[in-house]
């Protein structure tokens, strides 16, 4: 992401800004000074770290002057990228609201030229909050953007570093949005080439056939997700089920463009009900792991056919300094707890799953045990890698 960034302004040195509270390089974006500084019009000491007077890089520790940096200098015609801890964009929660607001009545002003979106990158997000604690874990900026009208916000939360940036060029591209990215600046899987996460992104959501085990049949469950740390603990879950459980039918279903939950009356991005009940099935539990608060799945979902059997696990305000999995175990959104709903809810494991079920009340009082004796996750767990 870095990497991109730093070519877009190598691309565009008169018209690009980077705009940030004080953690472009804490945030993993530093590849940047490859080729600019942070701006900086004060006097410059030999032990300053990259500031010059015409940097492109504008950081300091206000979210409110990022934020009206940013929206002023997308005014003059230009662009602009803001990166922010995902816990602190709270800060300009009203600032957002009125440009979101005045994107949409300008909208409809035959003389105002379309001005380039206003594009955030929440990073240092809730589920890798680990080792700064509770007060650093706050999803809810997601819940705050979707009230505003559907023709202005986009949400995205791709699952790795390919739809991030097929993600981020799509939102640079774009006019006249609010662009929400929510990524993680930790090393993490990749799960798609380049090509496979452009497809993806540009559907928005899709099944994984490569993880999928119901080809030519119907599932026995939907193991949906959308975040990046979801995404892994449920392709942790359905390799559990997969090696327990051979014959079950698992269908595994990405979401990266949050607002294709929506019917298309509600969002244009909005899948389909033929095309939504085909994926998700209209009687089949749904196990969802979502990246924020659970019930903003509910609210996007509640019109859909099968929105009854939907079952969300995500982010229910506990959190510590603690492990990163076990930030995951806290909420009930680790692979464990995803694997036993899948028991509870398809008929056929209920009556043969109570052997599985220790396994997994095992695993997580193991794993209470080796965090507390070691300070780490568990190897299984920390060096787990998709296996087929």
């Amino acid at each position: 992401m870095g990497a991109f960034l730093r070519d877009v302004i190598k691309m565009n040195p008169q018209n690009f800004r980077v705009m940030g509270p004080d953690e472009t390089a804490s945030n993993r974006l530093d590849a940047l000074f490859e080729a600019t500084d942070r701006v900086f019009a004060g006097r410059i000491l030999p032990t300053d770290d990259h500031l010059s007077p015409d940097g492109r890089v504008m950081e300091v520790l206000s979210e409110h002057l990022c934020q009206g940096w940013l929206e002023g200098y997308l005014l003059t015609g230009r662009h602009g990228f803001f990166s922010c801890y995902e816990a602190f964009i709270h800060i300009v929660d009203s600032m957002f609201n009125q440009h979101a607001k005045w994107l949409k009545v300008t909208r409809h002003i035959r003389w105002r030229r379309p001005i380039a979106s206003l594009n955030y990158l929440l990073t240092s997000h809730v589920w890798r909050q680990d080792h700064i604690g509770f007060s650093h874990q706050d999803p809810g900026f997601i819940d705050h953007v979707v009230n505003k009208k559907a023709d202005i916000v986009r949400v995205y939360l791709p699952p790795d570093a390919n739809t991030l940036l097929s993600v981020t060029d799509h939102c640079l591209r774009s006019r006249n949005y609010v662009n929400v990215i929510v990524a993680g600046k930790q090393p993490a899987p990749q799960w798609l080439d380049m090509d496979a996460a452009i497809r993806h992104c540009t559907a928005g959501i899709g099944i994984w056939a490569w993880a999928c085990t119901d080809q030519g049949t119907e599932p026995d469950v939907v193991m949906a997700c959308a975040g990046d740390v979801p995404t892994l603990e449920t392709l942790a879950a359905v390799d559990l089920l997969r090696r327990h459980f051979p014959d079950i039918r698992i269908r595994v279903v990405n979401v990266v463009d949050l607002m294709t939950l929506q019917p298309p009356s509600e969002h244009p991005h909005g899948l389909p009900d033929r095309e939504f009940d085909s994926m998700f099935t209209t009687d089949r539990p749904i196990i969802f792991a979502y990246h924020g608060y659970p019930w903003l799945i509910h609210r996007l979902t509640y019109r859909r056919t099968n929105h009854p059997n939907l079952h969300v696990r995500g982010y229910k305000e506990e959190g510590t300094t603690t492990t990163p999995f076990d930030m995951a175990v806290l909420n009930d959104l680790d692979r464990f707890h995803l694997a036993g709903d899948v028991v509870d809810r398809v008929p056929k494991l209920a009556r043969v799953g109570a052997h599985f079920k220790q396994f997994l009340r095992d695993k997580l009082i193991e794993h209470q045990q080796h965090i507390v004796q070691h300070g780490d996750d568990m190897p299984e767990v920390r060096e787990w890698r998709w296996p087929y």
